[in-house]
């Protein structure tokens, strides 16, 4: 340590390097610590937020400059947090991954009333109704702040959707108190999450803003591909083993009835076979003195059955493929939410 940071650490006062000492304690205390910001949120509701994160999430509160410093002792990385140090921040720390936490953060936003002074955080919108404001100065008021209002069937009426700010602009003092007469929260009011480090990675927002519904369908797309690649490519899983072997079991099966096998497993569709294929011999007889008793009579309709049954009976192998196949997409559909489900899991 070089003199001018041995007589640096001298002036530093006793409080302060305690409290840098709480500050990395916090931080190693958990495997995931962002800095959110805390601007514009009322001492109370901040305090509310507290309790409601209790259990899975703690904000730590302290100076930028101290918290810095405390990052930097740390090091392994949590440095990186350091250009998310500016303004009205805080510390937060959880063991849930990132995902959870800028989901539940975002979650526990409420609306709120905007002031004069404050920027737009997206475009304001008087909507299209009646105020319940009764006939008076307040109809000039709506039309100075450039919504379309008049006085109609004896109340004060916005005659169409109006956007009466664009996101980014400055709220004047005279649109403040119109949004607060109509009970218009045009913003939210939450811990704002600028940046979280974990397990060796720098999230950013935008990075954890995913749409779970659309990830989930990403994951059972991903599922189902890999399942049916395997099952074309006679690649056997523990996942499609059972569809490979229903499969090989109806081609088996298929080649069987072809080639008249007389296997105790194909005996009942070989018999069934046969006598569509004798049926449809006596009814070409003309001489019914010829036939067997039980073949006397068959008309042209019961040939045409056993002529059906004998082609359902050859395309039974391509049947039961396709409900093989049925069962496989099925299979692909209870194992897409199942690793879906486990692959979210870890997420949310």
């Amino acid at each position: 340590m070089s003199e001018s940071e041995v007589r640096q650490t001298e002036v530093i006062p006793q409080w302060k390097r305690e409290e840098v000492d709480e500050l990395v304690d916090f931080i190693e205390s958990y495997e995931s610590v962002g800095v959110v910001g805390v601007a514009g949120i009322p001492s109370r509701q901040l305090q509310a937020m507290r309790r409601e994160l209790h259990g899975s999430a703690a904000v730590r509160m302290s100076r930028n400059t101290l918290a810095n410093r405390a990052l930097d002792e740390v090091d392994d990385g949590f440095e990186e947090l350091k250009e998310y140090i500016a303004g009205q921040v805080a510390l937060i720390g959880t063991n849930d991954n990132p995902f959870a936490l800028y989901k539940e953060l975002e979650a526990s936003k409420t609306p709120a009333p905007i002031n004069a002074g404050e920027v737009a955080p997206n475009d304001i919108v008087i909507p299209e109704g009646d105020t319940g404001v009764d006939p008076g100065p307040f109809v000039g008021e709506l039309q100075q702040v450039g919504a379309s209002a008049r006085i109609m069937d004896g109340s004060i009426k916005v005659t169409e959707d109006s956007n009466v700010l664009s996101a980014g602009e400055e709220v004047s003092e005279e649109l403040a108190n119109v949004l607060a007469e109509l009970g218009i929260e045009p913003k939210e009011v939450g811990l704002d999450l600028r940046g979280v480090f974990s397990e060796g990675v720098l999230f950013e927002p935008d990075e954890l803003a995913i749409d779970v519904d659309e990830y989930r369908a990403d994951i059972q797309s991903a599922v189902s591909a890999a399942t049916n690649l395997s099952v074309n490519a006679v690649y056997p899983t523990a996942q499609t083993a059972p569809t490979l072997i229903a499969k090989a079991t109806s081609e088996a099966k298929a080649v069987g009835l072809f080639a008249n096998i007389e296997s105790p497993d194909f005996m009942p569709e070989l018999i069934s076979k046969a006598d569509a294929q004798l049926r449809a011999l006596a009814a070409n007889i003309d001489d019914e003195e010829a036939l067997p008793e039980e073949l006397r009579g068959v008309s042209a309709a019961d040939t045409g059955a056993a002529e059906e049954e004998e082609s359902t009976d050859e395309e039974a192998a391509d049947a039961d493929e396709a409900d093989a196949a049925e069962d496989d997409d099925a299979a692909d559909d209870d194992g897409d939410d199942e690793d879906a489900g486990d692959a979210l899991g870890s997420l949310f």
